[in-house]
């Protein structure tokens, strides 16, 4: 064991990263101020030896661990049966229905707009959606070439 004197606010360095710092005296107690990245866990003896304690019977593992379950939703394996993978199935996909108005798309008007009851109602379809237009390929200007024509560099 290396014992080092020190005075308050005098530090001791551990390897490149761990300062130990004496923050305090008062009567037989010494207060300390520990700098440690955080990846370094810091305790006090006392506590360390508990976390150990406690990770050490919770690896044990016990009879009742091993129990099968029971109580409601418990299900029972059977070990002489291989056990079965689920089946995983791809999904085709549906053919798309055409937009339905004041759920997917705002409704428009077809035809004139009437003030009032003119006559019969129209029982036409609405039109399904159109795809858009299919996009140019891009130009050579776009491109980041020299643009054909009067070749004026400016």
């Amino acid at each position: 064991m290396l014992v080092l004197s020190r005075q308050r606010d005098e530090t001791i360095m551990i390897g490149d990263e761990v300062e130990v710092t004496v923050v305090d005296i008062r009567g037989d107690k010494v207060r300390l101020g520990i700098t440690a990245p955080r990846q370094i866990q810091v305790h006090r003896k006392e506590v360390y030896e508990a976390i150990k304690r406690e990770n050490r019977a919770a690896a044990q593992v016990r009879p009742e661990d091993m129990a099968p379950p029971t109580g409601q939703g418990a299900k029972v394996v059977d070990p002489t049966k291989p056990a079965l993978r689920p089946t995983v199935r791809a999904r085709l996909q549906s053919p798309q229905r055409p937009a339905r108005p004041g759920k997917d798309e705002p409704t428009q008007r077809q035809g004139p707009v009437s003030g009032g009851s003119s006559g019969g109602s129209s029982t036409q379809a609405p039109e399904p959606p159109t795809s858009p237009p299919p996009i140019p390929p891009p130009t050579s200007q776009e491109r980041g070439g020299a643009p054909k024509g009067d070749g004026d560099k400016s």
